[in-house]
């Protein structure tokens, strides 16, 4: 009998649990996850430590320490080259996030082109922008096969016609 009230209580406990953990955002469970498995390596860990059967943890440690060392003149030789090859991949990384930024800014489209480009004309109201920018959006988003230059577009014509 106490076997079922056991299992029920189990049930009832993974059922609550369950539903914590699927209403939980991935960062938060990520980090639950990490503390998890720091605390299974260092019981593990004490564990061998406790029982005596730690030595081919050293021995592990040991080789990896004289792997790096030996490796450290080839590592050294080519530090230059992996330094070079960091700073181009940095620059390429920075310069495209420049040209992202670069294609939203205001000052790049006039007034008139931004009307030009919703296809409205000059004193449209608020609701008008809304639903021109709307309309041209559904035709030309990217997830629809429209290209991101366009969208990038369609969408700073709308903030600067609605900043005026």
């Amino acid at each position: 009998m106490i076997r079922i009230y056991l299992l029920l209580l189990f049930i009832i406990i993974a059922f609550f649990g369950l539903r914590k953990f699927l209403k939980t955002s991935p960062t938060v469970i990520a980090g639950y996850i990490k503390t998890l498995m720091l605390c299974i390596a260092g019981l593990a860990v004490f564990y061998l430590t406790v029982t005596g059967r730690l030595n081919w943890l050293f021995a592990i440690g040991g080789m990896a320490i004289a792997f790096i060392i030996r490796s450290m003149p080839i590592v050294l030789r080519y530090a230059p080259y992996l330094q070079r090859l960091w700073s181009e991949f940095y620059s390429a990384k920075q310069s495209t996030s420049q040209r992202q930024n670069k294609t939203a800014t205001t000052s790049d489209m006039s007034i008139e082109e931004a009307l030009e480009i919703l296809g409205l004309k000059l004193g449209a109201t608020e609701a008008e922008i809304i639903a021109a920018h709307r309309n041209l959006m559904q035709k030309n988003h990217p997830d629809r096969g429209g290209s991101n230059y366009l969208a990038a577009k369609i969408n700073l014509a709308k903030k600067i016609l609605l900043r005026k």
